[in-house]
């Protein structure tokens, strides 16, 4: 069985983007990215962290706002032309507040793609300066992640359960526009059914949700899921499922889709600031 390890494609990749940032910084382009918080909470400020980590690794800057208005730091981040891309670090402590304020972000900046699915939602969205959008951080990833190890999709059942706007909604737009054969499972969803579908992409942050019976020998399976259990991490794949030898390929416990996401997030930066480049 393969174990799809987004943590070696991501230290791949980020050596490109090391080059890539050296270019920039070379013809007097800083690439910046801005993230904005309205807390302080310990998972979140870990998140940043790493973030700020790996900015730092490749030479990106990566400046931490945390900022009550939220919608009103996002116009001066929109408005500073030294800002490349943003993000809004989720969850807002008014989840309610959460797609409107993100919807605020510059299309060109919108290096998490979460602005793009709100326009998307309210069909009002543009193109970034790039003359495209950018798509989720996430998304990316697991189509970097497939790609990686050679997963061919054209021709497979593919099964997404859950259709969140990090995940689930993004992928079943892309999968679709490349003519891939996709089915969305909801939380009413009948999940004995997986068991007839070759690729399998489960995002729910339900824990222990996709179990062993429910997938059938040679499936490959990708765990996106994140929930805390105990405070410990966890996803949607049963650990039972891991343990199977008759599986094609599936993610990793650790160091599956989570190091490639960063390494999107990254990469759509450093793509706006070549655009910012371009346009001088």
């Amino acid at each position: 069985m393969k174990s799809l390890n987004g943590a070696e494609i991501a230290d791949y990749m980020k050596l490109n983007q090391v080059h890539q940032a050296q270019s920039l910084r070379s013809n007097k382009i800083q690439p910046k990215l801005v993230i904005i918080r309205d807390s302080d909470n310990p998972v979140i400020v870990k998140y940043v962290n790493l973030k700020k980590q790996y900015g730092e690794d490749i030479g990106v800057v990566v400046e931490d706002w945390l900022r009550e208005d939220v919608a009103e730091a996002i116009a001066e981040a929109n408005a500073d032309k030294s800002v490349h891309g943003i993000i809004v670090q989720l969850p807002l402590r008014d989840v309610s507040q959460t797609d409107e304020v993100v919807g605020k972000i510059t299309p060109e900046k919108d290096v998490d793609g979460l602005a793009t699915l709100y326009h998307q939602t309210n069909n009002d969205f543009e193109a970034n300066a790039l003359g495209e959008i950018f798509e989720s951080a996430t998304a990316t990833a697991i189509n970097w992640l497939l790609a990686g190890y050679d997963v061919k999709l054209q021709g497979q059942k593919i099964a997404l359960v859950g259709r969140g706007r990090l995940v689930g909604a993004p992928l079943e737009r892309m999968w679709r526009n490349s003519g891939y054969d996709v089915t969305i499972f909801r939380s009413h969803s009948d999940l004995n059914k997986l068991k007839d579908f070759d690729v399998i992409v489960s995002a729910t942050g339900v824990p222990h949700l996709i179990k062993d019976e429910m997938i059938k020998p040679g499936a490959i399976v990708v765990d996106a899921g994140t929930a805390s259990e105990g405070g410990v991490l966890v996803g949607d794949v049963d650990e039972a499922v891991r343990k199977r030898t008759d599986l094609l390929a599936i993610t990793p416990k650790v160091g599956g889709v989570g190091p490639l996401t960063v390494t999107a997030l990254f990469e759509h930066v450093l793509m706006a600031a070549t655009a910012a480049l371009n346009q001088q």
